[in-house]
């Protein structure tokens, strides 16, 4: 609203208040900017969930390799009319090297994931994973020459201990069996993988648009996975088709609302709406597989949560320990 000021009065005092007016309209202009991308991020991290619950239930019955080969497949099948009607953007050479690098990560990162995720609940898979961020800061450290600071530290005991709360609970209930344990120790390598996919996500998003990294994504990560079909290939059902398909399109959709709020918001802004998949997870794991939340694995992923804000808080100005 166009501000009006008076002819006869203090032309001081009204500068003044046109100054501040500006100032309180830049705040909420800034706020509304982030909003619309934190809304992409969220909607995104929704239709991952909603993905991972497909691939388990296929995976369940078909493996974990070729639920991952199948999804990837189509969902290039999937994005290759969105590239053509987006004019065929082709990466250049720095640009193509780092849809490889994010592939190569995202191929480790989900085949350790849904390995782990047919093996434990969805929530507290989940849960496990989050300590990715906190990862990703000792990678930014070896990969950026970042300093570890003193809150980076604490952030990651927080989330260590949120990992030793989730297997005792496991361990009291007598449920930490040979499959419990060996998802576990998967998750939480995929962690690792994803605490890359992290550092590349940013980086990637702003060198391409959501469509290139849908399409370049799952073309390549169907790439690296096919030279195993002849031995770990198994044929689906007709079910598994249709369930695998719809994993695929919930992935592609969830790429774009990604990759859209990725290229338009700071990663600090946007990082934290991660966490709001384990409400996702543990709705869909309750509602289609079963699954309850117990309250170890809630108090582990608070854990977790607290460390990568503690740890991620004031990260612009690193202290030196």
């Amino acid at each position: 609203m166009a501000r009006i000021f008076k002819v006869g009065g203090c032309l001081g005092d009204e500068l003044l208040a046109h100054n501040d007016w500006n100032g309180e309209t830049q705040a909420t202009m800034k706020a509304r900017s982030h909003l619309v991308p934190v809304l992409s991020v969220c909607m995104g991290i929704g239709t991952f969930s909603a993905m991972d619950a497909a691939m388990k239930s296929a995976a369940l019955v078909v493996g974990v390799y070729t639920a991952l080969l199948l999804r990837n497949a189509m969902a290039t099948a999937i994005s290759v009319p969105l590239w053509l009607a987006a004019g065929r953007p082709l990466p250049d050479r720095q640009t193509l090297l780092v849809h490889v690098q994010r592939s190569v990560t995202t191929a480790f990162m989900a085949v350790l994931f849904f390995y782990g995720l047919v093996r434990l609940p969805m929530a507290e898979g989940l849960a496990i994973s989050f300590i990715s961020p906190l990862i990703a800061l000792y990678f930014a450290a070896v990969m950026l020459d970042e300093r570890i600071r003193r809150q980076a530290i604490l952030g990651s005991l927080l989330g260590i201990a949120g990992i030793v709360v989730i297997a005792a609970g496991r361990f009291g209930a007598g449920q930490m069996s040979t499959e419990a344990l060996a998802g576990t120790l998967a998750i939480l390598g995929s962690a690792i993988f994803y605490a890359l996919n992290l550092v590349l996500q940013r980086k990637q998003a702003t060198m391409a648009g959501p469509v290139e990294v849908a399409l370049f994504q799952s073309g390549l990560v169907a790439l690296i996975l096919l030279p195993a079909a002849p031995w770990l290939m198994v044929q689906p059902g007709g079910d598994q088709l249709l369930t695998i398909l719809i994993g695929a399109a919930l992935a592609t959709t969830a790429i774009l609302f990604l990759s859209w709020g990725y290229a338009r918001a700071e990663a600090q802004v946007l990082v934290p709406v991660e966490y709001t998949g384990f409400l996702w997870a543990a709705l869909l794991g309750w509602w289609l597989f079963d699954e309850k939340v117990d309250l170890a694995t809630l108090a582990g992923a608070v854990l977790i949560v607290i460390g990568c804000v503690v740890a991620t808080r004031n990260a612009v100005q690193p202290t030196k320990v």
